[in-house]
């Protein structure tokens, strides 16, 4: 595995991307929710993309986010367009995906839409839709970002995913709160739009009914007590993508990790 420092910039039609190692295929990750679309600064990307890091022998890992700007009324539908444009110009044809939880509903479309981007897709800790606590929280996110609460905002989107039942409930509000704090310290965000635009497009998908059309060779991967999903979303999903693959990870919450993980994802992308 290499140790080629992260890199940073951006990709053909505005998209920001982080850059993991120097493998020898390129893989697109879509990422996660955002608060502001741009590359990850030093510390968060990271921390954030580092989980990623097992894919580095294979490939040259290309964590891609929404372009900057988004317009009022930005589908997910045409945030996967513009992901496909990018694939085309950049890459030149298909090549391995992993959709990261809002970025797996963006990866539904693109897989769907675009298939002559996809080779393989892997629909990290996202399933066809949130569940209805999860977009509760995603609008909350998106109104305390609209009043420029940043600290505020961080803490309710962090919040779950710390420890909320059992001995180590309180310990996980705390650390919540302080990894709140920690954010908002690092990353200087300013304007909240494309935050808002984000979570309002994907408060409305609902993939169920499209997923037949998925024909290319799926992997859905997520954890056990994921409080943005959950075990049943994720079995819908893969039962709804003709031949799609399961791996719930027991006791793992958002987004599912570890080597198990890591084992599974490569396992299906090296066709095994």
């Amino acid at each position: 595995m290499t140790n080629t420092p992260l890199r940073a910039g951006y990709l053909a039609g505005g998209l920001p991307y982080n850059r993991l190692g120097s493998g020898p295929r390129p893989l697109v990750v879509l990422q996660g929710l955002m608060f502001e679309n741009k590359p990850l600064p030093g510390i968060m990307g990271g921390f954030i993309n580092g989980s990623y890091r097992f894919l580095t022998a294979d490939y040259t890992v290309w964590v891609v986010t929404r372009r900057p700007g988004l317009p009022r009324g930005f589908s997910l539908a045409d945030m996967a367009s513009d992901y496909a444009s990018m694939i085309r110009q950049e890459f030149g044809g298909p090549l391995d995906v992993v959709g990261l939880s809002t970025g797996g509903s963006i990866a539904q479309h693109l897989a769907a839409d675009h298939p002559d981007v996809v080779r393989r897709l892997v629909i990290h800790s996202s399933a066809y839709t949130l569940n209805p606590d999860a977009k509760r929280l995603q609008l909350a996110v998106a109104e305390f970002a609209a009043q420029r609460r940043w600290r505020d905002a961080w803490g309710v989107f962090l919040d779950p995913m710390f420890p909320q039942r059992g001995p180590l409930s309180h310990a996980g509000k705390v650390l919540a709160r302080l990894s709140a704090t920690l954010v908002t310290a690092i990353d200087r965000l300013e304007d909240p739009s494309d935050l808002i635009i984000t979570v309002i497009a994907e408060d409305s998908h609902d993939f169920r009914d499209r997923l037949g059309e998925i024909s290319v060779p799926t992997l859905v991967a997520g954890g056990e007590r994921d409080p943005f999903y959950s075990e049943g979303l994720f079995t819908d999903t893969a039962a709804g993508i003709p031949g799609a693959l399961l791996r719930i990870y027991p006791g793992q919450g958002h987004p599912a990790s570890g080597r198990e993980f890591a084992r599974d994802v490569l396992g299906f992308l090296r066709g095994r």
